[in-house]
């Protein structure tokens, strides 16, 4: 079992910048592929990036490619997403997730059948 907490989420104006963690707990995420979504109201769950269990491989949604980095401190049990030039569109509640098996697009295009943890969110409001 793993249990993910996100936090990191607030409140931004437009063009600035948010540091999202998500602390991990129950087994090293150097054993799972590690990815963060968002759900903003009214549509539905969306990929934002992902990590591999190596740490050597990373993916992003093109809404978010150039603006967001996904990093993780093995050390600390901890996955973030740096996220710049956010802009009111990013507003939406963060979740982190894991998945012991399969690969990262499968997790962006599928996620319901291949993460295995979800954590509870952590709100990101972006301001105009």
């Amino acid at each position: 079992q793993v249990q993910l907490v996100e936090s990191g989420g607030g409140l931004v104006q437009a063009g600035g910048s948010l540091r999202l963690s998500c602390a991990a707990s129950g087994r090293p995420i150097s054993t799972v592929h590690m990815a963060w979504f968002r759900l903003a109201p009214g549509k539905e769950r969306e990929f934002v990036a992902a990590i591999s269990a190596s740490g050597t491989t990373t993916y992003y949604a093109d809404s978010v490619k150039g603006r967001a980095t996904i990093s993780r401190d093995s050390a600390k049990n901890t996955v973030y997403l740096q996220m710049n030039t956010l802009k009111p569109e990013d507003t939406a509640v963060y979740y982190c997730a894991a998945a012991r098996y399969g690969t990262l697009q499968g997790m962006a295009v599928n996620s319901y059948s291949s993460v295995d943890y979800w954590g509870q969110g952590t709100q990101v409001t972006v301001s105009s």
